[in-house]
């Protein structure tokens, strides 16, 4: 990262929104220079007019690459991908079937996986039986899902393929989280999901992201 933006990219975002973390993360895959403009969630500036004239939704992050300006986290990692993938390091696939697979794990993740993680990783806190029947709904849902990734796992190193692609990239925030939840062993207990995880939460990408938030929090 640096601080004055190379060709104009920047990331509107929260160091504490996964959204953000996986557009940090293939920015640091890809080895481009950026700006962060941190966004103070809780001071309400994604919901302002500056913020809302980048995104409409009021939602982190938004992605500026010279005049293109792009919001929806996994778009811009698609784009990202395709814009600067690197012969023969790609996160992406250039012919169609093959990223048609990578594609088809993205949105697993977006609708399958993400919704029960993050139920979990951010749990209700009051203690009544509706919060515990959310808990008890979404462990057995990111269960399921979590079987599905355990067969997929024994037939290829990463989702898409043998090759490390987006659709893992998307991964990395809720993984790390989860491993950091009293429900990590919902991955741990799983060989095939727990070797990948170990693999792909070392990568040197990764560690930058999560070096951005320890500086943010000193």
């Amino acid at each position: 990262m640096t601080t004055m933006a190379i060709n104009n990219r920047r990331v509107y975002g929260s160091l504490n929104s996964p959204a953000t973390l996986r557009v940090l993360a293939c920015l640091f895959e890809h080895d481009l220079d950026f700006e962060f403009v941190p966004i103070d969630l809780n001071a309400g500036e994604h919901k302002k007019k500056q913020f809302l004239s980048m995104n409409p939704f009021g939602q982190v992050p938004v992605y500026e690459d010279g005049d293109m300006k792009q919001f929806e986290s996994r778009a811009i990692i698609r784009c990202m991908g395709f814009a600067y993938g690197k012969e023969g390091k790609e996160l992406i696939y250039w012919d169609a079937k093959e990223q048609a697979v990578v594609a088809n794990w993205i949105d697993v993740e977006d609708h399958q996986f993400e919704p029960p993680a993050m139920k979990l990783i951010n749990k209700p806190t009051n203690g009544s039986t509706s919060d515990e029947a959310i808990v008890v709904g979404a462990k057995a849902r990111l269960t399921k899902v979590l079987d599905v990734y355990e067969a997929r796992l024994t037939h290829f190193k990463y989702l898409a393929s043998n090759k490390y692609t987006i659709a893992d990239v998307v991964h990395l925030p809720n993984l790390h989280a989860l491993l950091g939840s009293k429900f990590k062993n919902l991955v741990e207990s799983r060989p095939h999901v727990s070797e990948w995880c170990t693999e792909i939460l070392a990568r040197p990408a990764w560690a930058k992201v999560l070096e951005m938030q320890h500086k943010a929090q000193v």
